[in-house]
């Protein structure tokens, strides 16, 4: 009887030190080397004709279409100009609002574009040169952008945005 207690402690306390170690971590190193390492040059090539389809939009004036990559949901974020977090319907209005006003898009550039892809994730990151008309006057939007996508059923999605003030 004596036995058995003590084996019964012994994996008693083997099962807990074994539940107490650093392994639960939820992405182990070579899964994360997974994500970061490979290049994913498909679906870079994927996104840059996402890219280019929310370009032709805009100058379209499709905002239907525009609005169509994006992934909104209570999950969706866009910090722009330092103010507040916004989330899904503060960004559709003031993108509706904006570039639906637009009447020409003089030059639509995203300069320095990377394209960094984690399996069903990319962030894209660029600094814009954009010339949009409003009537006869000429805005010239120069950020830095971020766009986080998400691969979805229907292509890839933005879930988040980030502008920033580019300095010159």
């Amino acid at each position: 009887m004596k036995t058995n207690l003590k084996v019964a402690l012994i994996v008693l306390f083997t099962m807990f030190l074994v539940s107490c170690s650093d392994d639960d971590d939820p992405v182990k190193e070579p899964e994360l080397l997974d994500l970061i390492t490979p290049e994913y040059l498909e679906e870079q090539q994927e996104i840059l004709e996402t890219f280019g389809e929310i370009k032709q939009s805009l100058i379209d004036g499709d905002m239907d279409k525009l609005i169509s990559f994006h992934a909104y949901s209570p999950k969706f974020t866009e910090f722009i100009n330092g103010e507040p977090r916004k989330g899904s319907a503060a960004n559709e209005a003031f993108e509706r609002q904006v570039f639906g006003a637009v009447t020409e898009v003089v030059r639509f550039e995203a300069d320095e574009l990377k394209v960094s892809v984690y399996g069903q994730v990319a962030i894209v990151t660029f600094h814009s040169d954009f010339h949009l008309k409003f009537g006869g006057d000429l805005a010239i939007i120069n950020e830095q952008t971020s766009l986080m996508f998400v691969k979805t059923n229907n292509g890839w999605k933005i879930v988040h945005e980030h502008h920033s003030p580019l300095n010159q």
